[in-house]
C-alpha cells in the first residue's frame, strides 16, 4: 500500500454481500437499513471487487469488514476468510478487519488469534446492538485479551443504528447495548487495546467525547452520518482536543466516500487537522507506518 499516494483512508466500510450472493444481514434488516439511508438494493450490495475499484479510483484505502451476529439474528455471517481474501487480492486499497460473535465464547478467542496470525486480519469489528451484548460484559473479556495481545484495534458501533429502523419493535435490535459508556470499562481494563467508537454517538455524543478525551486508547470514527449533520461539540473537539483521535469513516455502501468528503469539505476544520482526520490518524491507529 502506497501511503503517500493515498488522499484518505476510510476506516469504516461494510462488505454487504459475499461472492455467492449471501448478504451480511437478513433481507428484512438489510432492506430497512437501505430505506433508512435512502440507498437502493443495487447500490447497497457492491461486491468486494467493486469496492476495491471504487476506492482505487478515488485514491483511497478502506478498512473492510462484516458483522457476525448469528446468535442474536439467526443469520449466518459473510466469512471472515472472504474479507481476508479480498484484501490479499487488493492489498493496495483494502485493509481487512474480522468480526466475531462474542456468543461464540472460547471458539471466538481461538479464531481471533488465528485470523491475525494466519490470515493477516488487522482489527475486529463489533456491533453490540445487532450482536445483542453489552461490551462491558466480563464474559467477553477473554476475546478482548486475545485482540490486545495481537496488537490490533477493536472497532465498536456506538449510538443509534439504521439497522432495524422503522420495523416493528425495531427488528428486535436494542439500542441500549451501543451506549459508548459501555466502552469506558473496556478501555480502563485493557489499556493496551486500541478502541474505536464508530459514528457520531447519538444520543450519547457527549459521553463518547468524554471517554475519548479521558482514555488515551479510545478513538472516534466519523462514519454513518453526513458531516453536514455532525453535532457542534463533535466538530469543536475534532478541531482541537481530539484532533489526533478522530478518523474518517464513511459507512459505505450506505454513505459514499464521495458524499462524505464533499460535506466534510464544507466544515470549518483547520487544514492541518483535516489531514490528520482523513489519513494520518488512521495510519497510526492501524499501524500502517510499521509495515
Amino acid at each position: 500500500m502506497d501511503l503517500d499516494a493515498l488522499v484518505a483512508i476510510d476506516i469504516h466500510v461494510h462488505a454487504e454481500v459475499s461472492a455467492d450472493g449471501h448478504t451480511a444481514l437478513s433481507p428484512v434488516l438489510s432492506a430497512a437499513a437501505g430505506k433508512y439511508f435512502g440507498v437502493d438494493d443495487a447500490a447497497r450490495l457492491p461486491s468486494t471487487d467493486e469496492i476495491a475499484r471504487i476506492y482505487r479510483e478515488q485514491r483511497m484505502a478502506c478498512v473492510l469488514f462484516t458483522v457476525d451476529a448469528e446468535a442474536a439474528t439467526g443469520h449466518p455471517p459473510i466469512a471472515n476468510s472472504e474479507i481476508a481474501a479480498a484484501a490479499a487480492k487488493h492489498p493496495d486499497v483494502i485493509i481487512p478487519f474480522a468480526s466475531l460473535d462474542p456468543a461464540r465464547g472460547a471458539t471466538a478467542v481461538r479464531e481471533a488469534r488465528r485470523l491475525v496470525e494466519e490470515e493477516g486480519v488487522r482489527g475486529f469489528k463489533f456491533h453490540p446492538s445487532v450482536q445483542a451484548f453489552f461490551p462491558s460484559d466480563r464474559a467477553v473479556y477473554p476475546l478482548y485479551e486475545a485482540i490486545q495481545q495481537a496488537g490490533v484495534p477493536a472497532l465498536f458501533h456506538s449510538g443509534q443504528t439504521g439497522i432495524g429502523s422503522g420495523l416493528p419493535a425495531g427488528g428486535g435490535i436494542r439500542l441500549k447495548y451501543s451506549n459508548p459508556m459501555e466502552i469506558d470499562d473496556v478501555a480502563a481494563d485493557f489499556p493496551d487495546l486500541t478502541l474505536i467508537l464508530a459514528h457520531p454517538s447519538f444520543p450519547w455524543q457527549d459521553e463518547a467525547l468524554a471517554i475519548a478525551t479521558h482514555k488515551p486508547n479510545v478513538f472516534i470514527d466519523l462514519s454513518g452520518w453526513s458531516p453536514t449533520y455532525f453535532p457542534p461539540q463533535l466538530v469543536r473537539y475534532a478541531n482541537s482536543l481530539l484532533q489526533d483521535k478522530v478518523l474518517f469513516g464513511s459507512d459505505f455502501p450506505l454513505i459514499t466516500p464521495q458524499r462524505w468528503l464533499r460535506d466534510f469539505a464544507a466544515l470549518e476544520i483547520k487544514p492541518q487537522v483535516r489531514q490528520k482526520i482523513l489519513k494520518d490518524n488512521a495510519i497510526r491507529v492501524l499501524g500502517l507506518d510499521k509495515t
